[in-house]
């Protein structure tokens, strides 16, 4: 990671994008052929949010695993662990780099862990923006 100017700019934009995407995500008919792409638009809404604090504090990340350990480090208070976003990184990882083919049953999982964390996540993101 590298030193950076802060760019609230671009934390505005990869937090409105990353709602949009969330808000589509959770519109999609969940089943066996959607499950990729379910997890992996999930999976992109939660790295932007990730992006956008990296971004507000000035940092450059080299991995998408640092905007999820970002996000696994803020303490808010959730239904479950925040390092369940671990497990949604993997299974994404999974996805693009071994072809692997999630069921709809792992969808339904992933939006349910979505639902738990992320417009809490998205809330003070945008209230640190602000």
């Amino acid at each position: 990671m590298r030193q950076r100017i802060p760019d609230k700019e671009k934390a505005k934009s990869l937090i409105a994008s990353s709602k949009k995407d969330y808000e589509y995500t959770l519109t999609l008919e969940v089943n066996d052929n959607s499950a990729n792409t379910i997890i992996r638009n999930m999976y992109e809404s939660f790295r932007m949010l990730g992006e956008a604090l990296l971004t507000l504090k000035g940092i450059e990340f080299t991995d998408h695993i640092e905007c999820i350990k970002e996000l696994i480090s803020m303490d808010i208070k959730t239904k479950r662990p925040a390092q369940i976003l671990d497990y949604l990184r993997k299974t994404r990882h999974s996805i693009n780099y071994y072809g692997y083919l999630a069921k709809k049953e792992e969808a339904e999982e992933i939006i349910s862990i979505a639902k738990d964390f992320f417009l809490e996540f998205y809330k003070e993101i945008e209230r640190r923006v602000r």
